[in-house]
């Protein structure tokens, strides 16, 4: 392919407006442009690679016998009041009219539809197992676009769903998933880990996402690659060194999941999800009375703490929450925090918010800064975290505003439920008894769900088992966002380009270093001046004997600088970029392969040969 007939709208600048480099890249490289907030234009470099991953995906599936279709975009809202999402999913829902006045919806997702498909379709447990996947454009009408493709309102996405007789079923099917999703995103040559995961709006219980690691921004030996004329990142001066960190520091760390992580063990889980090792107290300590003390002007479990003279550890935090329009209150230790999905999902509400302080009023006779669960009525429900049943003589909120209590016993003086509903901290013990956690920030690029029977009894999708008898169908659910990919392999495959002029001055330019199976062309082939015939003719042969053994390859014909062509070389990110130069009377060429920056000169004759053991292809 001719570069001069492809649209490549690169920039000799990063855009201002990118605060993530996978932005900046993509719009600097010519991926994508913008078309409004959050709605993005692919161009032809990115449709070429986004082609590839769906060939990725289309291989893999196969291997599971899951079945491509396609189902509309524009989905009738009868379906999603009839699952009761159309009420809960919020505002992200793009709602329209059709011409006589029916409510439509643009898909975010399809569970609805393609349950229904299922439903009128199958009868008999002895069509099932059924596995069915489609790739196609989703829509939710984010409040705030940003990132690039990883926060936009119309994206790229594979959703997957699966039909079942029974949950056995649906495990083999899930466990065929999860392996496959691993085998996509390690061919994509993404950094990833799967973890426990949250389902969320889906309504699945079971679960878990697939996260590409955003990696930090202090390993040099990562995110540089040095031009030949420097031997290690040690022989860069530390004024450069210092430039160099600057940049790298300039850009935020994308990723809006951290992740907690094991540092001994494969236990990784969304914070919202994650878990520490937890030993109930065995030790038994005399219990006090209960004392009202005054706590004048103390707010905050830090100031109680100091004015009372106590560890903060020793004190309950009091939260309110409606759950569902009702109060809950939820008790924590100290200046634990807690977890809104945790607490959500163990109280199965379909909404949870704090509470205002007038509900808290009414609900404690006192306002934020002196709740406590002593004395409160036995109408409310009192959710605590497991660590608040370990605690003896602790102090509380005494209801009444400026007062607090002394010698607070769990269950003699208050009832609660106790369960996991605090966020865990970096360098406490994992749950599963080794190492400790660790945490880093992480891009969402797939999620596998065993939704159950969740859609198939809101919507009657009913199946004769081997007795004769209607049971509802099991479902899982299966989703790769294939846009966010594009953006999470060039943030992890960025790379600070370092080179040395003849004269001793360094220089250093953002490029992308694409993994082998998602880059657009396998090779960029450069003509250094387009008006010597003889390098045009070697071009010519060269980019024949690499087309005839199957590379794709990127020509660029265009009668451009030199500095400019590799600029864009480096920008655009092929993983070999040939080079006829200097020496095409002579049939020489030069072979770079952007991973290493490793260069060598071999004549076109043997150019075949040695990209077989450059690259074993």
């Amino acid at each position: 392919m001719k570069q001069s007939k492809m649209l490549i709208p690169t920039l000799r600048e990063m855009p201002s407006d990118a605060q993530v480099i996978s932005h900046a890249l993509m719009l600097r490289a010519g991926y994508v442009r913008q078309v409004s907030a959050g709605i993005y234009a692919y161009l032809p470099l990115a449709n070429r690679t986004i082609e590839k991953l769906k060939t990725i995906m289309r291989q893999e599936f196969d291997k599971i016998g899951a079945v491509e279709m396609l189902a509309p975009a524009l989905l009738t809202a009868d379906l999603w009041r009839e699952s009761g999402r159309y009420e809960t999913y919020g505002d992200d829902l793009y709602k329209l009219k059709n011409r006589e006045s029916s409510d439509f919806i643009l898909g975010p997702t399809h569970e609805e539809t393609f349950t229904t498909l299922v439903r009128d379709a199958v009868k008999s447990y002895k069509q099932l197992p059924l596995n069915l996947y489609q790739i196609q454009a989703k829509y939710r009408d984010e409040k705030r676009p940003r990132n690039g493709l990883l926060r936009t309102r119309e994206f790229i996405m594979k959703d997957g769903y699966s039909f079942h007789q029974n949950y056995e079923d649906l495990d083999v099917t899930y466990e065929d998933y999860r392996k496959a999703y691993e085998a996509i995103f390690t061919r994509s040559g993404l950094e990833f880990k799967g973890i426990i995961g949250d389902g969320g709006a889906m309504g699945g219980k079971d679960s878990q996402e697939f996260m590409a690691i955003t990696p930090e921004r202090t390993d040099l030996d990562r995110w540089l690659v040095l031009d030949k004329s420097i031997p290690s990142v040690n022989d860069i001066p530390e004024s450069v060194l210092a430039e160099i960190k600057e940049e790298l520091s300039s850009w935020l760390i994308s990723g809006e999941d951290t992740i907690a992580y094991s540092s001994e063990s494969s236990y990784a889980a969304n914070l919202e999800m994650a878990s520490n090792a937890f030993a109930p107290n065995t030790k038994v300590e005399a219990q006090e009375n209960l004392v009202e003390v005054a706590t004048p002007d103390c707010k905050t479990i830090d100031q109680v703490a100091e004015f009372l003279n106590r560890p903060a550890e020793t004190t309950i935090k009091t939260l309110l929450f409606m759950a569902d329009g009702k109060p809950v209150v939820a008790l924590l230790v100290g200046n634990d925090q807690v977890n809104d999905v945790k607490l959500k999902n163990y109280l199965e509400a379909d909404f949870l918010e704090a509470a205002t302080e007038e509900e808290a009023f009414q609900t404690f006779g006192a306002h934020f800064g002196s709740l406590g669960p002593v004395g409160i009525s036995e109408d409310i429900r009192i959710v605590a975290d497991r660590n608040i049943e370990n605690l003896a003589n602790a102090v509380a909120g005494a209801n009444k505003d400026g007062f607090h209590v002394t010698g607070v016993n769990p269950g003699r003086d208050f009832q609660a439920e106790y369960v996991d509903i605090r966020e865990v901290k970096e360098g406490e013990d994992s749950p599963d008894g080794h190492g400790v956690l660790q945490f880093a920030r992480g891009i969402e690029v797939g999620h596998i769900f065993k939704l159950g029977t969740r859609y198939t009894e809101s919507f009657n999708a009913n199946i004769l088992d081997e007795n004769g008898r209607a049971v509802p169908i099991v479902m899982g659910c299966y989703g790769i966002g294939v846009s966010r990919i594009l953006s999470a392999v060039i943030e992890q495959h960025a790379r600070l380009f370092v080179s040395k002029t003849p004269k001793g001055d360094y220089r250093f330019a953002w490029g992308i270093n694409f993994p082998e199976e998602l880059a657009p062309f396998d090779v960029h082939l450069i003509t250094v001046n387009t008006k010597d015939q003889e390098a045009q003719d070697l071009t010519s042969k060269v980019e024949a004997d690499l087309m005839a053994k199957g590379y794709e390859v990127l020509t660029d014909d265009r009668n451009e600088r030199v500095g400019s062509k590799f600029s864009d070389s480096d920008l655009i990110g092929l993983p070999i970029r040939i080079t006829v130069g200097k020496k095409a009377s002579e049939g020489i060429v030069e072979i770079k392969i952007k991973a290493s920056g490793d260069s060598i000169e071999v004549h076109a004759d043997n150019i075949i040969e040695t990209l077989e053991i450059l690259t074993k292809k």
